[in-house]
């Protein structure tokens, strides 16, 4: 057995996109263009809008935050619930008190097939 730690210490920090106060912890990457990653968002944070480079979903663990695509309106979210974007669609997400996620991105995301939709 091994122990591993990806508490928000030792994430990196995420300064594209004119982005503030994020933190992501790489948790898998395989060969396959797919990876799972694990968001802090700090008080007051915005991972600034951007394409996304392949499929990606959001599944928010903790805290309270918003998404939005561009040109739309600020979309709260909770723990429970998941934001799916499209490659290339363009996105950005934010906090005013905190909130953590976990990311999924990869090209045979399928979040129609396990979740249901609001």
């Amino acid at each position: 057995m091994k122990i591993y730690s990806f508490k928000q210490s030792t994430g990196k920090s995420i300064h594209q996109f004119n982005s503030q106060n994020v933190m992501i912890h790489p948790l898998l990457k395989p060969d396959d263009p797919f990876q799972i990653g694990y968001f802090y968002l700090e008080e007051n944070s915005v991972l600034g809008m951007h394409p996304a480079m392949c499929d990606q979903l959001l599944m928010i663990t903790s805290g309270r935050g918003w998404v939005r695509i561009e040109g739309g309106e600020k979309i709260t979210v909770e723990p429970g619930m998941a934001v799916f974007w499209q490659e290339g669609e363009m996105h950005e997400s934010g906090s005013d008190d905190g909130m953590t996620a976990i990311v999924a991105e990869g090209s045979r995301l399928d979040p129609e097939r396990y979740l249901p939709s609001n």
